[in-house]
C-alpha cells in the first residue's frame, strides 16, 4: 500500500539539489536484468512513494554513438542525453552484455575510460563490461568481480588481473566491477552512503528485502567508505590510523615516525592510490565523519567540529563548504527536509 496519499503526482518535484548523479553507457546486447539490478533500488530512494520522480538522485542514459542501443533481450533503449562521460557524474557505469560486444571495444572508448579513471571518476562495470576496463589497462595489479561462466576466458587475455568469482561486487582502484545478477547489493550500497538509512531502510521495505539476510550474504563485501579499497598496504594500514584519530589528528610527522618513513614516501603512496596527499585525505575522512554526525546527531556544529579534529565551528563550515559546496547547517536541513518528504507516518 501506498503510505503517501497526500503527494501529487502532477507537481513538480521540490527543487532539491541531488545526492547522487549517474551516467549510464549502454553497450550494444547489454543485459537488462544488471542495468535493472542497479537503477530500481535507486529508483525508489530517488522519490518519496513510486513516484520515480528523480529529485534525490539522477541519472541519464548514454549510448557510445548516441543512437538507439538494443539490449541482449532485444529491448531498445533511446539515450536520454548525449554521451558525455565529464559530466559532473558521480559515478559513470558502463553496462555490458554479450561478449562479443565488449571484447573488442573502440581504442577510442578505452581512451575516454583512462581519463575519467585520471579523473578519479569512480567507474563501475556491469557484466562483460569488465573486460573493457581491464582492455583498457585500468585493472593491471587489482582485483575483480568475475561471473564464473567467463573466469577462465578472462584469466586468459588478462593474467596481470585477479578476477574473483565468489563476492557481489568488488571496488578496487576507482574501478567497482560487478558481474550478472548481483547488482542489487551494489545499488543499496551506493544509497546507504550517498542518500543515508533513511532511505536505505525505504528501498528495503519496499523491494521486500531483509536487511540482515542480505548483510549475511558470503558475496556481499563490508561497508568501506567511498566504496574504495587499496592495494597499497602502507596506504591502508595509515587510513585505519586516521579513522582511529578523527577526533584528535596529530601531526603527520609523528604518525610518520611511528610508521618509520617519511612523509615523502607517505604522501608519494598516497598521490598514488588516492590522488591526495595524506594530508588531504585524513581532512577528507574527518569531513565526512562531520556530515554524518550532522545527520545522525543533535550535536550543535561547534562539538561537531571538535568531534572530527577541528579547532572550531568556523573552521569547520570554511572546510565543508569547499568540499561539499554548502554550510553543515545548510546540509543539516536539506537532509532533514528529505526526511520529513520521505517518512511515512508508520515505519
Amino acid at each position: 500500500m501506498d503510505n503517501y496519499p497526500n503527494i501529487d503526482p502532477a507537481l513538480p518535484a521540490p527543487p532539491l539539489r541531488p545526492d547522487i548523479r549517474i551516467g549510464f553507457v549502454l553497450m550494444n546486447n547489454f543485459t537488462l536484468h544488471c542495468v535493472a539490478e542497479l537503477i530500481e533500488p535507486i529508483r525508489f530512494a530517488a522519490d518519496v512513494s513510486f513516484l520515480s520522480r528523480q529529485i534525490f538522485c539522477q541519472w541519464e542514459w548514454m549510448s557510445c554513438d548516441n543512437q538507439p542501443v538494443t539490449s541482449s533481450c532485444g529491448m531498445c533503449i533511446t539515450p536520454t542525453t548525449r554521451f558525455d562521460l565529464y559530466a559532473n557524474w558521480d559515478y559513470v557505469v558502463f553496462a555490458g552484455g554479450l561478449l562479443d560486444e565488449t571484447r573488442h571495444p573502440a581504442d577510442s572508448l578505452l581512451r575516454e575510460m583512462v581519463t575519467l579513471q585520471q579523473q578519479r571518476t569512480p567507474i563501475i562495470t556491469l557484466c562483460s563490461a569488465t573486460f573493457m576496463a581491464a582492455k583498457a589497462g585500468l585493472l593491471n595489479g587489482k582485483k575483480c568481480a568475475i561471473h564464473f561462466t567467463t573466469r577462465d576466458e578472462f584469466r586468459q587475455r588478462f593474467p596481470q588481473v585477479t578476477p574473483v568469482i565468489d563476492q557481489t561486487y568488488i571496488s578496487d582502484g576507482g574501478i567497482i566491477s560487478c558481474p550478472v545478477g548481483t547488482a542489487r547489493d551494489l545499488a543499496l550500497d551506493i544509497i546507504q552512503q550517498h542518500c543515508g538509512e533513511l532511505r536505505t531502510r525505504k528501498v528495503h521495505k519496499y523491494l521486500l528485502m531483509d536487511e540482515p539476510k542480505r548483510r549475511a550474504s558470503p558475496g556481499t563485501i563490508a561497508r568501506q567508505p567511498a566504496l574504495k579499497t587499496y592495494d597499497d598496504q602502507l596506504v591502508q594500514r595509515t587510513i585505519a590510523y586516521m579513522l582511529q584519530h578523527l577526533a584528535e589528528p596529530e601531526p603527520l610527522h609523528i604518525m610518520t615516525e611511528s610508521l618509520q618513513i617519511t612523509l615523502r614516501q607517505l604522501n608519494q603512496a598516497f598521490l598514488l592510490s588516492t590522488g591526495d596527499t595524506a594530508a588531504v585525505h585524513w581532512r577528507k575522512l574527518r569531513l565526512e565523519h562531520a556530515r554524518k554526525l550532522m545527520t545522525g546527531s543533535n550535536l550543535s556544529i561547534n562539538s561537531v567540529a571538535k568531534s572530527c579534529g577541528f579547532s572550531d565551528a568556523s573552521h569547520l563550515i570554511t572546510w565543508f563548504r569547499k568540499q561539499y559546496g554548502e554550510t553543515p547547517a545548510d546540509y543539516r536541513k536539506r537532509r532533514r527536509d528529505v526526511g520529513r518528504l520521505i517518512t511515512p507516518e508508520k515505519i
